[in-house]
């Protein structure tokens, strides 16, 4: 049996790093883990290859060599992955389509043969007898019915031994599934539950050996949702990976996803420096608490979100963040304070998205009994809105045209870069082989050749780095290579596209709009409680979703 398992890909975004990467010799930011895991599930006697769509198209001959082609992807990328079926039935091939795209959006996939829906632990016997047995009378939905999840010590060592890891800016494993909150935007916790399931220590541990088998060294993304959403168990692992990042010579720089009250366990987060994490995605979604509150978003309120980022960075942990406009009772005054708020703080890789109804979330089923819901939802964060939002549409595009403008300037970019910088306390790294010919390549593109507002920024963070060693200066021109493309995509491709769905919108005839006031649009909701990550904000920014499979996280 041969299988070819293929990854769909996506659309030019922040967490593409399309800029930055070509400073690394490397084509995509993370390797495809979910298919990895799937092909350690599938009988061992079977043929595989992966092909990663962002690393490039599948040859027909690719599709021609396999048995059957199984995909997976997010809702982000159902056109690449459509197009691969496409081709495929045309050569003749079954189809089946897994991962987090089909799960809550079946409808998306008419022409697959089949679909598999879920996680794959335990759970591909049918899958395996169909495609063994071809042919033969077939159900379509091949994964078993009901709300079981597997649990994590049926997890095996990914097959990263089929993969090009050469190619990829960042490795990436998972080391738990679910998030105990109750965020009424997060899809998470609809596909994986509120009780997170963890991988045992001695599990992680054989998949870091692999890796480091393969000769993969540096960044490494924890692709978990909240990696301390069962704090217990990431208190235990933690010393074990201290452990072996110790013996092993340090080789991996970690990152990963965690809510924002770890900035409350200071012996969570010395342990996490211990074990060699630099940085970690929180999702801040809004610096209103009222807005926390109706988006059951209340660990948030536990302690002042600025001085939670102020904490993790003096900590040494780099904050990427998540932010959200276009919740119910938004207005200008509103993207303006997250325009204050996010430029007083050392966040240079602040996301914002406007706010998105994801399939079989709380607030898709809200909106769906308030009669809002108007559109699929495409995972684009620069599509329309897929819900009848309560701040007028035009206003808000623009609103949000205007603020991305301004938070990606490269002034107010790198202004924040350099409070991280001179906020991160000095830690000892140590040497990459391939960190001078980085250092080289950004000197000549940026320091020397550059666009003067970035090439004066270059120096600018080259000069505060030096005076606090190899490790600032090291992340000085990380910060330079990020602003590449943060910058330039922002002015390229953001801007003029939000200008495009401006002229859209205000092109159409105006209906009678009756006003949607933001008690009316909250209602609905359910009662309050904490919630995790902005799953809703952006196309999945780190979403760990391995279900037949897919991977995607903050790069490095």
């Amino acid at each position: 049996m041969r299988a070819l398992l293929v990854q769909g890909s996506s659309p030019s975004t922040y967490w593409g790093y399309q800029h930055s990467l070509r400073f690394l010799d490397k084509d995509a930011p993370h390797p495809p883990i979910g298919l990895a895991t799937l092909a350690a599930h599938l009988p061992q006697e079977w043929e595989f290859r992966i092909h990663d769509l962002h690393l490039g198209p599948v040859s027909d001959e690719s599709i021609r060599w396999a048995d059957a082609v199984l995909l997976s992807g997010m809702l982000v990328q159902v056109q690449s992955m459509r197009e691969v079926i496409r081709r495929a039935r045309l050569l003749g091939k079954t189809t089946v389509v897994g991962g987090p795209a089909v799960t809550t959006s079946p409808e998306s996939f008419a022409d697959a043969t089949h679909l598999f829906q879920g996680e794959a632990e335990g759970r591909l016997d049918r899958l395996v007898e169909v495609l063994e047995h071809p042919g033969q009378a077939a159900e379509r939905v091949l994964s078993p019915s009901g709300e079981a999840r597997p649990a994590m010590a049926l997890s095996r060592v990914p097959r990263f031994d089929l993969l090009r890891l050469d190619r990829y800016a960042s490795m990436a494993v998972q080391v738990s599934r679910g998030c105990p909150f109750n965020c009424e935007f997060c899809d998470i916790i609809e596909m994986f539950g509120r009780v997170p399931r963890v991988k045992a220590p001695a599990q992680v541990l054989a998949e870091l050996e692999a890796l480091y088998r393969l000769g993969a060294r540096g960044a490494l993304f924890i692709v978990d949702d909240n990696f301390i959403g069962n704090r217990k168990a990431a208190g235990r692992l933690l010393p074990e990976i201290a452990r072996w990042q110790r013996e092993h010579g340090e080789p991996f720089d970690l990152y990963t996803e965690a809510s924002l009250d770890l900035a409350g366990d200071a012996k969570l987060i010395s342990a996490m420096i211990d074990a060699k994490f630099s940085s970690v995605f929180v999702g801040l979604e809004t610096p209103d608490p009222e807005t926390l509150k109706m988006t059951q978003k209340r660990q948030n309120l536990r302690m002042d979100p600025a001085e939670a980022v102020r904490t993790l960075t003096r900590a040494g942990l780099e904050v990427f963040a998540g932010f959200i406009v276009g919740f119910d009772g938004d207005d200008a005054g509103a993207l303006e304070r997250q325009r204050e708020f996010i430029t007083s703080l050392p966040i240079p890789r602040a996301m914002v998205g406007v706010l998105t109804a994801l399939p079989g979330t709380q607030l898709w089923r809200r909106l769906e009994r308030e009669g809002r819901l108007r559109a699929a939802c495409t995972g684009d964060q620069f599509d329309r809105t897929n819900f009848e939002t309560t701040m007028p549409e035009d206003e808000l595009v623009e609103g949000y045209q205007k603020l991305m403008a301004a938070l990606f300037d490269a002034d107010a970019f790198f202004e924040r870069c350099k409070l991280s910088l001179e906020m991160t306390p000095l830690r000892k790294t140590p040497f990459r082989s391939d960190g001078l010919r980085i250092f080289a390549r950004a000197l000549w593109s940026i320091g020397i050749r550059g666009d003067p507002a970035r090439r004066r920024w270059f120096w600018r963070l080259l000069r505060i780095g030096a005076t606090r060693g190899r490790a600032a200066i090291t992340r000085a021109v990380t910060f330079s290579i990020i602003g590449e493309h943060f910058v330039r995509y922002t002015a390229e491709a953001v801007v003029p596209r939000l200008e495009r769905r401006l002229a859209e919108i205000r092109s159409e005839p105006r209906a009678p709009r009756e006003k949607i006031t933001a008690r009316q649009g909250w209602a609905a909701a359910t009662p309050a409680a904490a919630g995790p990550l902005p799953h809703a904000a952006v196309p999945n920014p780190a979403g760990a979703a391995i279900e037949v499979g897919v991977a995607a996280g903050p790069e490095p």
